[in-house]
């Protein structure tokens, strides 16, 4: 690609770029004792075939469901007036840390190669008994990368309850803007229920996750048909009680102990055939006209099929701001689609420079079971290319759980988050990596 290595990348603190070199080396070093057999277990998973036929592509199809207004209004009218994201940042109570206070347990979530040049691991009061989900920033939600006048990251989270649905979800605005500080809060994600006069807890884990314009989309896990959730970012309420119950309670309203509640606005509902694609990574690819969300399903490594990724396009109506486009009937379609080789996506990212014909593709790919690292891929029509670290060339460099990807172009950094560690690795590194 001829466009790569353009951004360049933003000085850094002593401390942190020492942190993030010593953990890198030491990270390294473990890369270099993998044994053979998990340095060639990441199989080429070889160029992307598209998919073209209705057939193929009716399984990518989503129905999408309205909350009606006057449920939102109701809510609110309860509640009191919605408050916005720069309200929400104005009340952080938590502090990320910076990579150099973290441990090294908690900097072994980190990728080995290519390195993070920005990395900071959460309040472990806060996360505890919580599990990490998708991340997006203001960078996706405009062009400019800010929100209002703040920068903004957006971590998911998910309660462990044991359960394979997982518990209630969250979602934690970090504010960008102070370097120092990094402070946070957090808004329980929720579905409007009894015509508006109550809400339940979005019970699932978030996988993926994009902010687009006002509003913020999230992935759902397995257990029903609805794949997808949106959130309007201008309607977030305050909780009048710090209870851990959620909804309705005498005295007022509970969030599962947050101090705000996001209620959904619409919800997307997987196509009712045989193979439907259910969404697990999403990102946004402002390559395209129009912006487009991009996705890719999860297959298990013993999975018997190939992985298939695709996207939609973004509604250019005013009155649709942030959502995807339907036709008259409600459909979202897919508009692009692929199958890929590659199996145990976490994350997604589609991304075509100015002036080049095609976009590349770039899938985190979960280490297998619950040990070892990532690998990192870059496909296209053409070929497929990992990075590769260690004496022994391994492909396994990337963070373990392969998270979400999303892309930030005002700073030219792709955002990421594995267990305890929210960070940052500049594209052309990526780039530089894969070449």
């Amino acid at each position: 690609m001829k466009h790569r290595g353009r951004h360049r990348r933003r000085r850094r603190s002593r401390a942190l770029r020492a942190a993030l070199a010593g953990a890198a080396l030491a990270l390294t070093g473990a890369a270099t004792m993998i044994s053979a057999s998990q340095a060639t277990v990441a199989d080429d998973p070889g160029a992307l075939e598209p998919l073209t036929s209705a057939a193929r592509t009716d399984a990518l199809r989503l129905t999408e469901h309205r909350v009606p207004r006057p449920w939102l209004d109701r809510l609110s009218e309860a509640m009191g007036e919605p408050v916005g994201v720069s309200t929400v940042l104005g009340s952080a109570d938590r502090r990320l840390r910076d990579a150099a206070e973290c441990t090294t347990g908690e900097r072994e979530a980190l990728p080995v190669f290519p390195a993070a040049t920005r990395a900071y691991c959460w309040d472990p009061a806060d996360t505890e008994g919580w599990r990490p989900g998708a991340v997006t920033t203001s960078g996706d939600a405009e062009a400019d990368g800010r929100w209002g006048a703040h920068r903004v990251v957006l971590s998911a989270w998910t309660r462990d309850d044991g359960s394979p649905e997982g518990g209630l979800a969250r979602v934690s605005f970090v504010d960008a803007d102070a370097p120092d500080r990094r402070g946070y809060t957090s808004a329980l994600l929720a579905v409007p229920v009894d015509r508006g006069h109550d809400y339940r807890g979005l019970a699932s884990p978030v996988s993926g996750m994009v902010w687009y314009q006002d509003k913020l989309l999230v992935t759902t896990g397995a257990g029903g048909r609805e794949a997808l959730y949106a959130y309007d970012l201008d309607l977030i309420q305050r909780a009048t009680t710090d209870a851990d119950a959620v909804g309705r309670v005498p005295g007022g309203w509970a969030a599962g102990g947050h101090p705000y509640v996001l209620p959904a606005v619409a919800s997307y509902r997987l196509a009712d055939t045989s193979g439907a694609a259910r969404p697990a990574a999403i990102s946004l690819d402002r390559g395209t006209a129009p912006v487009s969300l991009v996705a890719s399903e999860r297959v298990p490594a013993d999975g018997d099929r190939p992985t298939r990724l695709w996207r939609y396009a973004f509604s250019a109506d005013p009155a649709r701001a942030g959502l995807p486009a339907v036709d008259s009937a409600g459909h979202v379609d897919a508009v692009e689609a692929y199958e890929t080789g590659a199996a145990e996506v976490g994350g997604v990212l589609s991304h075509r420079p100015p002036g080049a014909t095609r976009s590349d593709w770039y899938l985190g790919r979960a280490a297998g079971g619950d040990d070892g690292r990532g690998t990192l891929w870059r496909q296209d029509a053409e070929a497929a290319r990992a990075a590769e670290c260690g004496a022994d060339r391994s492909q396994r460099c990337w963070s373990g759980q392969a998270g979400s990807l999303s892309y930030w172009p005002a700073t030219g950094e792709v955002w990421s988050q594995s267990g305890r560690m929210l960070f940052a690795v500049p594209l052309t590194s990526i780039e530089d990596a894969l070449d």
